[in-house]
């Protein structure tokens, strides 16, 4: 059967509400020397693609341009061979996916080979679709963001957040005792079932409650919510423990007047944590699916949606933050 010239895409031309997500027809994209096709099984849908939407990107982001910063397929076509199989199944993330170059929102992306992870699993492609991004970004933080050790203590500011939520499983899987934060009191049983030793109700000032939990101070803390509770989060970590700063949920990106002085508690260390694909190992990947499949890693669902068309729908229900978990796509 010959090779279809043109697929469906969702493509956004200018910034704006969700009727800027227009579904078209493009050409299939062909695949340079070291990148490789994917037929797109399904992907997530991520806040930084509703911020690409409303036109609100840093400058490598550009348009026109088909959104989607990750996903899950097969391999389709491999342009110089290399070690991928046409029928694969793989993941792919970031590395400009969704931004610079076309990204996932459509039935086939182009990405370069070294952002692809192959697996073996027999999940539903709706629990695999939620995971790249989300587990990638947890992981990378965990590990090279705080390097966390078995028997040590960590916080999660923004627990409920896909991340959050997927850190915490991560967490306790790797032995660590997780403090977690939620804005409502109704999710803390959430947290719990995720497996977060203690969850907390967050107003804003958390550190004394986390004092009184572990006085010298939790050994690692990972900050979602941003810089309106950097320095709260530093001030709940002890001396020598590491703040990770990874997520902006309060898109407070950027702290005017920030004085390393005034604002780092003498003798605590603050990096931050971005990543990429190369982050996630394929055989960390494969350790969690595998604990997926065994039931002792806990995946943060919300809602499945099918089909491009109902992008929008999705990207509106993100917006309206009425449930927390992923929000997959399937193309069936």
């Amino acid at each position: 059967m010959p090779m279809a010239k043109t697929m469906q895409a969702i493509r956004l031309s200018e910034p704006g509400d969700i009727d800027r997500l227009v579904l078209t027809d493009l050409p299939v994209p062909q695949p340079a020397p070291g990148w490789v096709r994917v037929r797109v099984k399904a992907f997530g849908v991520n806040e930084s693609e509703v911020t690409s939407r409303k036109g609100l990107s840093s400058s490598d982001f550009t348009m026109p341009r088909v959104l989607g910063i990750e996903c899950v397929g097969i391999i389709d076509d491999a342009a110089d061979g290399g070690p991928f199989k046409r029928g694969q199944k793989v993941a792919t993330m970031m590395g400009g996916m969704g931004r610079s170059f076309d990204g996932s929102y459509a039935e086939y992306v182009v990405v370069p080979a070294k952002q692809i992870i192959p697996f073996e699993t027999n999940l539903p492609w709706d629990v695999l679709g939620a995971l790249p991004e989300m587990f990638q970004t947890a992981y990378g933080s965990l590990t090279k963001g705080l390097a966390v050790q078995p028997g040590q203590t960590l916080l999660i500011r923004g627990g409920t957040s896909t991340v959050g939520l997927s850190a915490a499983t991560m967490a306790k899987e790797m032995g660590v005792t997780v403090v977690s934060t939620t804005r409502r009191r109704d999710r803390t049983e959430l947290l719990r079932r995720f497996g977060v030793d203690h969850p907390i109700v967050d107003d804003g000032l958390v550190a004394t409650e986390v004092r009184a939990l572990f006085p010298e101070g939790v050994d690692a803390a990972l900050e979602l919510v941003g810089g309106s509770t950097l320095r709260d989060t530093l001030r709940a970590t002890r001396t020598q423990g590491t703040v990770c700063f990874t997520g902006a949920l309060s898109d407070d990106w950027v702290i005017r007047d920030f004085s390393p002085l005034a604002f780092i508690p003498f003798g605590t260390r603050l990096t931050a944590y971005g990543g990429n694909a190369n982050d996630l190992p394929a055989e960390a990947f494969d350790r969690q699916l595998k604990a997926i499949s065994d039931g002792r890693l806990k995946v943060c669902m919300a809602k499945v949606y099918h089909g491009l068309q109902s992008v929008r729908g999705a990207q509106a229900d993100l917006e309206s933050g009425s449930a927390p978990g992923k929000l997959v796509v399937v193309l069936d």
